[in-house]
């Protein structure tokens, strides 16, 4: 089965990529920030529809990896531990800091979400866990791009 999804591309800052058994998404931003920003809301689409997520409770995140593959890894993986574990849905993400360290990396980010309810939120299919398989940065002048694919 080939997973598909409506093309996003300008509004939301994402698209689903065709992938044989899993969730292929190129996320892209100005600069890393942003498309770290855009490939956590597009995680978030995969499970269910983000236009019906109210950003009510505001939380943080923070990460660390000794290099940006990892760092986004563990950006996601730490997303997806909040939704198992405390059944939140997030909708709205701010990178505040994305900086090189004498270890590697370190994000911090605000995010917004709420409780999944399902009566208000649709379950899209399952993610599983984040992968390394595929990943890729790209970094142009004006526009970074990442690819991922979230084992569904």
């Amino acid at each position: 089965m080939i997973y598909t999804a409506k093309l996003m591309r300008d509004k939301k800052g994402y698209k689903f990529l065709e992938h044989m058994a899993d969730a292929y998404v190129a996320a892209y931003g100005k600069n890393l920030a942003e498309a770290f920003e855009n490939a956590a809301l597009a995680m978030f689409d995969v499970m269910t529809e983000v236009e019906k997520v109210s950003p009510k409770i505001r939380d943080e995140v923070e990460v660390e990896a000794k290099d940006e593959h990892a760092l986004l890894y563990n950006w996601l993986e730490a997303l997806l531990v909040k939704f198992e574990i405390e059944e939140m849905l997030y909708s709205k993400f701010k990178v505040s800091i994305l900086n090189r360290t004498s270890d590697g990396f370190r994000l911090n980010a605000e995010i917004w979400g709420e409780k999944f309810n399902s009566k208000r939120h649709t379950q899209k299919v399952g993610v599983k866990a984040v992968t390394y398989h595929l990943m890729e940065i790209i970094k142009k002048p004006e526009k970074v791009t990442l690819k991922f694919i979230l084992d569904i």
